[in-house]
C-alpha cells in the first residue's frame, strides 16, 4: 500500500458504508476511543450521509480500493446558535496508523468546512490517546480543557480532552 499522498481522499458514498463500519466498529467493542458501545448500523451511516447540512460531512481515505480511514463532522449541539460549529472525528484502520492518513483527512475536512462557512471545529479525545492528541495539535487545534470521568466503558471511567479550531 502507498502513503497518504498517493491515496484518494473523497466524500463518502453509500457504497463506502461497509468500509466505514470496518474502520469504526472495532473501536466500539474493544477501545475507549469512542463512547459507542455497539457497532453502528448501516442505517445510521446512511442517515449521516443524507444530512442536508453542508457542515455535516464524511470523508474516506481510499487506497487500492480499500477504505483506510475516515473523517467526519456532525452538529456540535442541537440548538440553532451552534449551527456554525461542528464536532469532528477521525478514525483509521488498525494497519493504517502512522502514515499521515489522519492528517490528510483532517486537512481536507477542515478545508471543506471552512469553504461552507463553518466557523469553529471542535473535537473530543478520550484519554489516554497520545496519537490523537498529537494529531489535533499538529492540525492547529487548541487544547481547551479536560472533562474528568464523563464516560464509562470497559470497566473504567474515561476523561475527555476537548480541542477547538477556529476556521
Amino acid at each position: 500500500m502507498t502513503g497518504w499522498v498517493a491515496m484518494e481522499i473523497r466524500p463518502a458514498t453509500a457504497a463506502d458504508v461497509p468500509g466505514l463500519q470496518a474502520i469504526y466498529d472495532p473501536h466500539t467493542l474493544s477501545s475507549h476511543t469512542t463512547f459507542h458501545t455497539e457497532p453502528v448500523p448501516a442505517g445510521v451511516w446512511l442517515e449521516r450521509l443524507a444530512s442536508p447540512h453542508a457542515g455535516d460531512q464524511i470523508l474516506v481515505a481510499v487506497d487500492e480500493g480499500r477504505a483506510l480511514g475516515a473523517a467526519w463532522s456532525t452538529a456540535f449541539r442541537p440548538r440553532a446558535a451552534y449551527d456554525a460549529t461542528r464536532e469532528t472525528s477521525v478514525y483509521l484502520a488498525d494497519d493504517a496508523t502512522g502514515r499521515g492518513i489522519g492528517r490528510g483527512l483532517y486537512d481536507v475536512l477542515l478545508g471543506r468546512l471552512a469553504e461552507v462557512g463553518v466557523h469553529t471545529a471542535v473535537a473530543a479525545v478520550a484519554l489516554p490517546n497520545d496519537a490523537s492528541v498529537a494529531l489535533h495539535r499538529a492540525c492547529g487545534f487548541a487544547d481547551v480543557g479536560v472533562l474528568c470521568e464523563v464516560g464509562h466503558k470497559l470497566d473504567r471511567w474515561i476523561d475527555v480532552r476537548w480541542f477547538q479550531k477556529m476556521l
